[in-house]
C-alpha cells in the first residue's frame, strides 16, 4: 500500500526537479558564476569598512599589475625586446596600460616643482631654513659651485634659492630602477641588464578568464624571448590566479570523472545490469542541487568548493547503494519494498550527514560555509531522488547481484568472531587506545594561509628574483592613519614616521612610503612662508656672488605668493604618482584617512608597538589577524564537534534509545580519534581542515554504524552495503588527499583515514545488549 508521503512525493518531485533545472539554467545564463579569488576563502576579520577598503587598496597592485623583466647578452637587445613586447601588448584587450619606457611630462614636473615648493620641501631642509637661514644660504652658495648638486629640472634662474632642486634630489628611491638614455626602464643586477615592462589589466585577477588570458600571453612571450636568446621573468597575482584556476579545473575534472566512473563500474560489476546505471541519477541531481543552492546563497561558487564538493559524489551514491545492497537477500527484488525496509536508515543517515556538514556553516571561513551549503543541499537532493525517483526508474526489474561479495562479507564476519574469541574486546580496546595515544602525542600543529592555495615553485622563484633585481620587498602589513582633517592626518603620519625612521636606521626596515614624506602640513607651509620672508636679510653670501638683491627679493615675494596646496592637489601632479594609492580621502564619518606602506621588514613583531600611544594610527596585519583567527577557530571547531555530536546523539535516541545511540555515536567518535592518531603517525600536521574533516568523519561514520545496527537483510548484507558505500566514499575523499592544494589534501586525508576506521569499527555498533557475544 502506498503511503500518503509516497503518493504526493512521487507527484511533486518531478515538478521540483523541473524548477531546480530552470533555476540552474538561469544562474548559468551568462558568465559562469565561479570565483577563484583566494581572499574569498578567508574571513574579512574586521567589521571596519574603512580597513577593508584599505586592504583592498593595498592588494590592488597584486591583482591588476604585471611586472616583466627581460635580459639578453646584448644590452640593447633586451630593451628592444621589451619595447616590442610592450607595443604588442598595448593592443591586447586584457591590458589597460602598458609601460616599457619612462613616460615623463617634464613640463608638468617643472610646473609642480615650482608651484608646490613650499609644500614639497623635505622636513630636514625646511627645518634648516626656518631655524638657521644663514646656514641654508651658505649651503646654497656651495651647491652653486657644484654642478652635480645645483643642476635639476628647474633652471637656476627660476629657482634662485634651490628649493626645487632640493626637492628633486631628496625624493625617496624605493627601487633600483633607472632610466636609460633611450628612455627604457632598466635595472642592473650582478652584471646583467634587465629591461622592465609594467602592465595594468582592465580588471582584477579573479575576473572571469582574464588571468588565464594574461598567463597565456606571458607564456607566449617567454617562448619568443627564449628563442631569441633572452630570458623573461614575470610576477603578478594574475599568474597565481591563473595557475589556481587551471589546477582547480584539472582536479575537478579528474576527481569528478574518476569518482563517477569508479562508482558506475563498481555498480555494474556487483549488480550486473546495465539498467543499474540509473541509480547514478540521484547523485547527479544531488550535485546539481548543491551547485544551485550555493550560487543562490552566495551569488557564486568558489573553485575550491567545487574541488571539495567533488567528493559529494562518493557520499551521494551511498543512498542508492544502500537500497540496492538489499538485493542479495530481498528476493524477488522490488525497489519499493527495499526502500520501505531501508527508509529509516537512509533518513537517519541523511540527517546525521547534514548535521555534520552544516556544522561547517558556523565556522568563520567562507570556503567551509560554501562547502556546507553545497553538500547539505546536495545530499538532500540525492535523498529525495532516491526516495521518489529511483523506485519508478528501477521498478521491479530483476536484479541478481554477484554472490562473491556476499561470500566475502560473511567471511569478514566470521573472521571478526574468530578474532574476538582469541582477543576479547577489552584487550582490543586497550591496543586501540595505545595506538591513538601514540599518534596523538606525535601530532604537530600548522595553519598557514599558503595552505589554501597551490603555489607553483617556478612562480615563487620568479617573484623572488624580480624583487631582488628591482630592489623591492613589499610587506603585507601597513599602517592605517585617520585624522579629523588633512592637517591632523599629516601630523599623525609624521609622528609615526619618526618611529619608522628608527627602524630604518637599525636595519630592521628598508624603507616606507607616507603621505607626510611628500606633503608638509598647512601650518608647516605657513611657517616656511614666514621664514622665507626673512631670507633677504641673510642673503649676503649670494649677493657676494653677484646675484642682485632685487632678484633675491623678487624670488622671496614669489615664494610667499605661492598657494597652499592640499594633499589631493599634490597627488594629482606627476610627483604624487607613487603616493596616490596611499590616499583614501574622506571617510563616511567625515574624517580623512591615509596609509603608510612598508618595504623590507625583517621582523614583523617590531611593528606591533610602533603605533602605541598614537591616536588614529592602527597597524593592519592581515596575515597576523588570520593566524590569530586560526588559533581561535580551533576552539570553535571543538565546540562545533561537541554540538554536532550532541545533536546526532539526540537524533539517534529516538529509534535506538540512549544505549543504542551512545554505542552508534561512540563508534564514529573512535573512528575520528583514530584518524587523528594516524595523522600523527604519518607525520602530517594538524590543521583547521583536519579538525573540520573530523566533523564529517563523525557524521559519515554514524551512517555506517546505523546500517550495520539495523541489519536489514541480515548482518552480512548490512556489512556488504556498508562496504560498498565506503568504497565509493573512499574513492572520492582519497582523490582529495592527492590534491595539489595542501588544505584540500589534508582535508581529504583526514576523512579517508577516518572512514577506514568507521568501517572497521561499525560492527561493534550492531551488538545489542543481551545478545550473545563472542568470547
Amino acid at each position: 500500500m502506498t503511503s500518503r508521503a509516497e503518493h504526493w512525493g512521487s507527484r511533486l518531485f518531478p515538478l521540483a526537479l523541473l524548477l531546480l533545472i530552470a533555476v540552474a539554467v538561469w544562474q548559468w545564463r551568462g558568465a559562469a558564476p565561479i570565483s577563484a579569488n583566494l581572499l574569498e576563502l578567508v574571513p574579512s576579520g574586521t567589521p571596519d569598512a574603512l580597513e577593508e577598503q584599505a586592504v583592498q587598496r593595498m592588494q590592488e597592485p597584486l591583482n591588476r599589475e604585471l611586472l616583466v623583466l627581460i635580459s639578453h647578452p646584448r644590452r640593447e637587445q633586451a630593451m628592444a625586446l621589451a619595447a616590442e613586447l610592450g607595443k604588442r601588448w598595448q593592443q591586447q584587450t586584457p591590458f589597460e596600460k602598458v609601460q616599457w619606457a619612462a613616460q615623463l611630462d617634464l613640463g608638468s614636473l617643472r610646473q609642480q616643482l615650482q608651484e608646490q615648493r613650499l609644500a614639497l620641501l623635505p622636513a630636514a631642509e625646511r627645518e634648516l631654513l626656518i631655524d638657521d637661514p644663514e646656514a641654508f644660504i651658505e649651503r646654497r652658495v656651495q651647491d652653486l659651485f657644484d654642478p652635480f648638486r645645483s643642476q635639476g629640472l628647474v633652471a637656476t634662474n627660476d629657482d634662485l634659492l634651490g628649493l626645487s632642486t632640493l626637492i628633486e634630489k631628496s625624493l625617496p628611491h624605493i627601487h633600483n630602477l633607472q632610466v636609460d638614455l633611450s628612455g627604457a626602464l632598466i635595472a642592473e643586477s650582478e652584471g646583467t641588464t634587465w629591461a622592465l615592462l609594467r602592465a595594468r589589466t582592465t580588471a582584477g585577477a579573479f575576473d572571469g578568464n582574464l588571468a588565464m588570458s594574461v598567463d597565456d600571453l606571458v607564456s607566449q612571450a617567454r617562448q619568443e624571448v627564449q628563442a631569441r636568446g633572452g630570458q623573461l621573468l614575470a610576477s603578478s597575482g594574475l599568474l597565481y590566479s591563473a595557475h589556481g584556476q587551471r589546477e582547480a579545473t584539472r582536479e575537478i575534472s579528474l576527481m569528478g570523472s574518476i569518482a563517477s566512473v569508479g562508482a558506475v563500474l563498481l555498480m555494474l560489476l556487483v549488480f550486473r545490469r546495465i539498467r543499474i546505471v540509473l541509480a547514478f541519477i540521484p547523485a547527479a541531481i544531488g550535485v546539481l542541487a548543491g551547485l544551485t543552492a550555493c550560487i543562490a546563497v552566495f551569488g557564486h561558487i568558489h573553485v575550491m568548493t567545487l574541488v571539495l564538493g567533488a567528493s559529494l559524489i562518493g557520499v551521494a551514491i551511498d543512498y542508492p547503494l544502500h537500497l540496492l545492497s538489499k538485493s542479495w537477500t530481498l528476493q524477488p527484488w522490488d525497489s519499493r519494498r527495499a526502500l520501505r525496509a531501508t527508509l529509516l536508515g537512509l533518513t537517519l543517515g541523511l540527517l546525521s550527514n547534514v548535521i555534520g556538514y552544516l556544522a561547517l556553516a558556523f565556522t568563520p571561513f567562507p570556503a567551509l560555509k560554501q562547502v556546507a551549503v553545497f553538500s547539505a543541499a546536495g545530499l538532500l537532493g540525492t535523498y529525495l531522488s532516491t526516495r521518489y525517483l529511483l523506485p519508478p526508474l528501477l521498478g521491479k526489474a530483476e536484479i541478481r547481484p554477484w554472490q562473491a561479495p556476499m561470500t566475502l562479507a560473511q567471511r569478514l564476519i566470521d573472521w571478526r568472531h574468530a578474532l574476538l574469541r582469541r582477543v576479547p574486546t577489552p584487550w582490543l580496546l586497550l591496543i586501540f587506545a595505545l595506538f591513538c595515544l601514540g599518534g596523538v602525542l606525535q601530532l604537530s600543529h600548522k595553519d598557514d594561509l599558503r595552505q589554501w592555495a597551490s603555489i607553483p615553485p617556478q612562480l615563487l622563484e620568479q617573484s623572488t628574483a624580480i624583487g631582488r633585481i628591482i630592489g623591492t620587498r613589499p610587506t603585507s602589513q601597513f599602517f592605517l592613519v585617520r585624522g579629523q582633517d588633512e592637517e591632523q592626518l599629516l601630523q599623525r603620519q609624521q609622528l609615526l614616521s619618526k618611529r619608522l625612521d628608527t627602524l630604518v636606521e637599525q636595519g630592521q626596515l628598508t624603507s616606507y612610503l607616507a603621505l607626510s614624506q611628500l606633503v608638509a602640513t598647512e601650518a608647516q607651509q605657513q611657517r616656511l612662508r614666514q621664514a622665507v620672508g626673512a631670507l633677504t636679510e641673510h642673503s649676503s653670501a649670494l649677493t657676494a656672488l653677484g646675484i642682485p638683491l632685487t632678484a633675491i627679493a623678487a624670488e622671496v615675494r614669489h615664494l610667499q605668493s605661492l598657494p597652499t596646496p592640499d594633499v589631493e592637489a599634490v597627488l594629482a601632479a606627476p610627483l604624487g604618482e607613487p603616493w596616490r594609492p596611499l590616499w583614501l580621502g574622506q571617510t563616511e564619518d567625515g574624517q580623512v584617512a591615509g596609509l603608510i606602506s612598508l618595504q623590507g621588514l625583517n621582523d614583523s613583531s617590531l611593528l606591533a608597538t610602533q603605533a602605541d600611544g598614537l591616536e588614529g594610527v592602527k597597524l593592519v596585519d592581515r596575515l597576523g589577524e588570520l593566524n590569530r583567527l586560526f588559533a581561535a577557530t580551533q576552539v570553535s571547531a571543538a565546540e562545533l564537534k561537541l554540538a554536532s555530536c550532541l545533536l546526532i546523539f539526540i537524533l539517534l535516541c529516538i529509534p535506538f534509545g540512549v544505549r543504542g545511540a551512545a554505542r552508534v555515536l561512540a563508534v564514529s567518535l573512535l573512528a575520528a580519534l583514530a584518524s587523528l592518531a594516524c595523522l600523527g603517525w604519518l607525520g602530517q600536521p594538524l590543521t583547521l581542515f583536519s579538525l573540520f574533516g573530523l566533523l564529517l568523519v563523525t557524521a559519515i561514520g554514524v551512517d555506517y554504524a546505523i546500517l550495520v545496527r539495523e541489519r536489514v537483510g541480515g548482518a552480512a548484507t548490512s556489512l556488504l552495503g556498508t562496504l560498498l558505500s565506503a568504497l565509493t566514499t573512499w574513492l572520492s575523499f582519497g582523490l582529495l588527499a592527492v590534491s595539489s592544494t595542501p588544505a584540500v589534501s589534508n582535508f581529504g586525508l583526514t576523512i579517508s583515514l577516518g572512514l577506514v576506521f568507521s568501517f572497521l569499527l561499525a560492527p561493534w555498533a550492531g551488538e545489542r545488549q543481551g545478545e550473545a557475544q563472542p568470547t
